[in-house]
């Protein structure tokens, strides 16, 4: 089972190679804000791990394992900032929470705020309810 550290890598990694088609320990690091040194540890934790293929100086591979972990992973990224803002979280705090909380659910969670978030989205007059709902609540407080 992956930490939540590796988690963020992993998610980071993914993204990467999903927009550029790639990942480099320079970019990885450049993206989260950390080290190349710290980054170079990492990946080859993850190596270890068997969630993708590390050779130094060459591009990072995913395996089928980290492909499948960073895709779950940005999956429950954006299903929990939907579900922030659906609730009306401040657009400031969403990415922030997203991250103090992602690493830390339990399937059952997950899957019910994937059913919230599904019944929200799937009927636009549904959220204009919800929206208005909070108008009144903001305005009694």
């Amino acid at each position: 089972m992956p930490t939540p550290s590796m988690e963020d890598y992993l998610e980071e990694i993914y993204l990467l190679i999903e927009s550029k088609g790639y990942a480099r320990v320079s970019d990885i690091a450049e993206a989260m804000s950390v080290n190349p040194s710290s980054v170079t540890k990492m990946v080859q934790r993850l190596d270890k791990g068997g969630y993708l293929v590390y050779e130094k100086y060459k591009p990072l591979i995913l395996t089928l394992k980290g492909t499948d972990m960073g895709k779950r992973l940005v999956h429950l990224h954006e299903l929990l900032e939907r579900f922030l803002r659906i609730i009306g979280v401040n657009e400031e705090n969403i990415y922030k929470d997203v991250e103090g909380i992602e690493h830390h659910m339990s399937k059952s969670s997950i899957i019910k705020i994937e059913n919230l978030v599904q019944y929200f989205e799937e009927d636009s007059t549904r959220l204009e309810e919800l929206n208005e709902i909070r108008k009144i609540s903001d305005f009694t407080q």
